[in-house]
């Protein structure tokens, strides 16, 4: 295992919570379009990643896979008045609760600080040691 391993996979968990917090800005960006470039309703997107193992099975860090689209149900509202509205007077609306994109949002900004946090140690910890070999 490379002394390096551990500032690799650090930086290779802020790529992924930048990703997260980006496909979660998109998502709340998105909390109110209707109509999207297809003419249907924008669908909740989720950042989806595995680990990243190296020639020898070894963790070397997170990898994105892909970003999918969220399976849950669109949300129905009354809205007659919408251009967008049915023969009832409901739209169908994204699937995106803000709540649970605020709450997605704090964790991966916790995520991203944590990594932050151990790379900065790292760094350190590398200095320290070539105060060692002076």
């Amino acid at each position: 295992m490379s002394m390096f391993n551990s500032l690799r996979i650090s930086a290779s968990g802020l790529s992924a919570e930048r990703l997260r917090m980006d496909t979660i800005s998109s998502n709340i960006a998105n909390v109110n379009t209707s109509r999207g470039e297809n003419g249907k309703p924008y669908v909740r997107k989720i950042a989806v990643f595995q680990e990243a193992l190296d020639d020898k099975q070894q963790l070397n860090g997170v990898k994105a896979v892909g970003i999918v689209d969220d399976k849950s149900p669109l949300r129905k509202e009354y809205d007659p008045t919408n251009p967008d509205a049915d023969e009832n007077g409901y739209v169908t609306m994204p699937n995106v609760n803000i709540l649970n994109e605020m709450a997605d949002m704090i964790s991966a900004s916790r995520s991203y600080e944590a990594n932050v946090d151990t790379l900065n140690a790292n760094k350190n910890m590398f200095m320290k040691a070539l105060e060692i070999g002076k």
